[in-house]
């Protein structure tokens, strides 16, 4: 049966190119982002994810158009660097809006076409920053955690209608989404700049020299051929070491190297 999946934030990076390879397996495609990509081929709505109205209108038509929905990729996302002590609150809003509200608008509003398909998958991508307290990454990392949480209990409320719920959590991986990250104008006097240099200098070099997207896109497609997805998969042999050291090491030596990385 040919598969309807829908993708938020499908206008570039990992979004783009999930909904790409998936398209060209002769799956029905649903793009979802606020701008158009350049050269889509697969059907597309502009929808704001932050916005309930916009999410709630946009599932209304492919309600109208498809029916169902057999999977849904909650892509969409954005970055926000700084010290937490110059963060306005308006950015630390948006990203809220953007990484955690975002899914949860989208997955609710999709739910009753989810239902259509007798079984479904919801696939939220997170980030193995969500599993570290990065420096000057504060407000990004507390989006995945969140996200990460919202997942799991998810998983727990569906799992007697049919519909499974896993998490994908890359590392570093390359793509328009550094040049995008928010980055608040830091003063000549402020007491953290050249911190907050070194730390985002050296996290926007390890993305650009990061995983290509289509290693997130295998990820997808294998667990989208399993019978049960598992609560959550890391994207990365490297990036399933740091997840295991987490596991084994006291707390206070995780931070003492997130600080030398990326704090001192």
């Amino acid at each position: 049966m040919n598969r309807i999946i829908c993708i938020t934030g499908a206008s570039s990076g990992i979004g783009f190119e999930l909904a790409k390879f998936f398209h060209q397996s002769n799956d029905t495609v649903l793009g979802i982002s606020r701008t158009y990509p350049k050269d889509v081929s697969f059907d597309y709505f502009l929808c704001d994810v932050a916005d309930e109205s916009s999410v709630r209108e946009t599932f209304q038509r492919i309600r109208e158009k498809y029916g169902r929905i057999d999977v849904l990729i909650n892509c969409a996302g954005i970055g926000l660097g700084g010290a937490i002590e110059d963060a306005s609150f308006d950015d630390v809003r948006y990203i809220f809006a953007v990484n955690v509200f975002g899914p949860f608008l989208v997955s609710k509003h999709a739910m009753d076409l989810l239902r259509n398909a007798g079984e479904a998958r919801i696939i939220n991508i997170g980030s193995v920053a969500g599993e570290f307290p990065i420096p000057f990454q504060a407000f990004y990392c507390m989006t995945k955690s969140s996200l990460h949480t919202f997942s799991k209990a998810l998983k727990m409320e569906l799992k007697p209608l049919s519909i499974d719920v896993c998490t994908v959590m890359p590392g570093d991986t390359r793509t328009g989404f550094t040049k995008n990250r928010i980055k608040p104008p830091v003063e000549e006097d402020n007491l953290y700049r050249e911190r907050i240099n070194r730390s985002l200098g050296r996290m926007e070099k390890d993305e650009q020299s990061g995983k290509d997207p289509s290693s997130v896109v295998e990820a997808v497609d294998r667990l989208l051929k399993m019978k049960r997805m598992p609560v959550s998969v890391t994207v990365g042999f490297e990036y399933k070491l740091f997840m295991f050291f987490k596991r084994i090491v006291p707390e206070r030596i995780v931070d003492y190297f997130l600080f030398r990385m990326y704090g001192k």
